[in-house]
C-alpha cells in the first residue's frame, strides 16, 4: 500500500513547510516548542544618550511593540512568570522558554549588570536560553566571552538590529552605526561560538524596491542563524511620523498584495540555511499614522505566505546562488 505522504516533500531543513522556519529550528533541538518571553529590563541605547547621538532611531516607539506586561519598573522574573501567563492560552503546547531581552539595547551596560540580568532569567524554571536583542556597536570580547560561557549550557543568540544594508539609510533613521560595524559584529559573534540573529524593515525612506531587493544577497552571504524581517510601519508620535507627513513621497510603503509578491520573490533567492523567524510585523492600529493592514493578525498572514507558495510551487532558496562558493570556485583556478 502506497504511503498517503509519500510525495510530501522535505526540504533540506527537514521538513515540508516551504520556508525555513524559527518554529522548526527549535523543534528540531528540542523536539517541541520552545516560546519567547520578552523582557524590559530597562536599557537605552547609545544614540539616545548622547554617546553616539540623541533621539533614537527615527522610526521608534517600543510602546508600539511591547508587550503589556513588560514594565521595567517589574523585575526580570515579574516579567517572565506573566509572560508566561500570557502565552499560555495561546502556546499552550509550549514547555520551555526562552527569556528575550526586546527593548532597546539590552547588551548596553556594565558586564556585571548583565550577568546579574541574565543570570536571574536563566534561574527562572522552565527557562532554557536567552535572546538579546542589540546594537552593532553595543558589543565587545568581555561580553562575548561571558555569553560564550553561558552557550556551554543554554541557548544564547545575540540578536542585531541592522535595519539595512545601506549606511545612506541608516543614517538617515539616524541609527548612528554603519553597516560594515554590523557585519562585523556578526562576525565576531559567530567567531566566538554564539547564535546570531538580525533584523531588517523593508520600506525605509530613500529606498527604492529595487534596492530592498538586491539586499537578499548580501543577507545571504552574512553569518547569520536567524533573521527577522517586516514591513516599515509609520508609528504616532515618532521623528519618522513627521518626516512621512511632510515628504511622503520618500517613503515606498507597501500594501499587503505587494508586500507578499515582494516577500515571495525575496524569500526564493534568500539562503535556505537562514531561519526566518519573521517576515511581518503586527503593531495595534492605535499607533500607527500609516502602512498598516487592517485587522489581519500574524498567524492569518503567515497562512496566505504559505499558500501563495504552494500555488506557485515554490520555496526558500529556490533561485539562490552562493556567490562565496563561486568566488572560491575562480580561486581555484
Amino acid at each position: 500500500m502506497t504511503p498517503a505522504n509519500q510525495n510530501i516533500k522535505t526540504y533540506q531543513w527537514g521538513h515540508e513547510r516551504r520556508f525555513n522556519t524559527y518554529s522548526g529550528y527549535f523543534r528540531d533541538i528540542y523536539g517541541a516548542r520552545v516560546q519567547k518571553v520578552s523582557i524590559d529590563a530597562g536599557f537605552t541605547c547609545p544614540n539616545r544618550d548622547g554617546s553616539r547621538g540623541l533621539g533614537g532611531c527615527t522610526y521608534c516607539n517600543n510602546d508600539a511593540f511591547n508587550p503589556s506586561y513588560c514594565q521595567p519598573s517589574k523585575s526580570v522574573s515579574e516579567q517572565i512568570g506573566e509572560g508566561i501567563e500570557f502565552h499560555k492560552w495561546r502556546y499552550d503546547e509550549a514547555v520551555s522558554y526562552l527569556a528575550y531581552f526586546q527593548a532597546y539595547s539590552s547588551t548596553y551596560a556594565s558586564l556585571d549588570k548583565l550577568k546579574k540580568l541574565y543570570e536571574e532569567a536563566l534561574n527562572y524554571p522552565g527557562v532554557i536560553g536567552l535572546i538579546i536583542g542589540t546594537r552593532p556597536d553595543c558589543i565587545d570580547d568581555e561580553k562575548l566571552e561571558f555569553l560564550k560561557e553561558l552557550s556551554g549550557k543554554y541557548y544564547v543568540a545575540v540578536e542585531y538590529g541592522i535595519e539595512s544594508c545601506y549606511n545612506k539609510t541608516l543614517m538617515r533613521i539616524n541609527r548612528r552605526h554603519t553597516f560594515e560595524e554590523a557585519v562585523w559584529a556578526l562576525e565576531r559573534t559567530t567567531a566566538y561560538g554564539i547564535n546570531t540573529g538580525a533584523h531588517f524593515i523593508f520600506g525605509l525612506p530613500g529606498e527604492n524596491r529595487e534596492e530592498m531587493m538586491n539586499q537578499v544577497d548580501i543577507i545571504s552571504g552574512l553569518p547569520v542563524k536567524t533573521v527577522k524581517f517586516h514591513q516599515l510601519q509609520i508609528i504616532k508620535g515618532t521623528v519618522m511620523e513627521t518626516e512621512f507627513m511632510n515628504n511622503p513621497i520618500d517613503f515606498e510603503l507597501f500594501t499587503w498584495e505587494e508586500y507578499l509578491d515582494f516577500f515571495i520573490a525575496f524569500l526564493e533567492r534568500l539562503n535556505p540555511a537562514i531561519v526566518v523567524e519573521r517576515f511581518t510585523s503586527e503593531t495595534p492600529p492605535r499607533f500607527l499614522t500609516s502602512g498598516g493592514w487592517g485587522k489581519k493578525r500574524t498567524d492569518q498572514l503567515l497562512h496566505l505566505v504559505e499558500k501563495r507558495l504552494e500555488e506557485l510551487d515554490t520555496w526558500q532558496g529556490r533561485l539562490y546562488k552562493d556567490k562565496r562558493q563561486k568566488t572560491k570556485d575562480k580561486s581555484k583556478k
